[in-house]
């Protein structure tokens, strides 16, 4: 209807048909499906907005480009060396894992060593400003430190402390830990 074509025909050319399917009709099919005989100004009409909707379709398609997956060969599939490292990136602050060992020689001048009930001392980790482990910079630190240590236990970045290091021409460098955990 939207093209010039009378409603009652539309509705005839629509029924168990897409305009995929319209195009691809005959005349005789056209004039069947909308019950007009060949040569009527009305079939005539119609099948000059169908040819108008090919010529434009054809032409608006040669611009497009379609890859298809069976034409992308296996080399062309970016691989984890390929992808971009946030951490290259200059805006983005030093970030490295602390090791697991040197974690309470590491936080000893914040004093988060605290003594609990039983009379054992642990280090107060969760008084740590938190890093979410779905952060980039993490996710990154964690692919690269996978690729290393394939028999990594599923969760081992939970709970583990990060050291970031941020640099500042008038400041100079200024160091931050944080606890890595899973959601807020």
């Amino acid at each position: 209807m939207e093209l010039g074509v009378s409603e009652e025909h539309a509705h005839k050319l629509a029924d168990d048909a897409n305009m995929d399917a319209i195009k691809r009709m005959t005349v005789e099919q056209v004039a069947k499906k909308v019950d007009l005989k060949s040569g009527d100004s009305d079939l005539e009409n119609i099948m000059g907005i169908i040819r108008e909707q090919m010529a434009s379709r054809k032409r608006s398609r040669s611009s497009r480009i379609t890859i298809s997956r069976k034409a992308i060969l296996d080399e062309d599939i970016p691989q984890s060396v390929d992808r971009f490292n946030v951490l290259n990136h200059f805006l983005v602050p030093h970030h490295e894992l602390v090791p697991v060992e040197e974690e309470s020689s590491v936080l000893a001048p914040w004093n988060l060593v605290q003594q609990d009930f039983d009379g054992t001392s642990r280090l107060a980790k969760e008084l740590l400003p938190k890093i979410l482990i779905t952060d980039p910079a993490i996710q990154s630190i964690k692919e690269t430190e996978e690729i290393d240590n394939h028999e990594l236990p599923a969760g081992w970045l939970t709970n583990r402390v990060v050291r970031v290091i941020r640099y500042s021409r008038s400041a100079g460098s200024s160091t931050a830990f944080r606890l890595i955990v899973e959601s807020t």
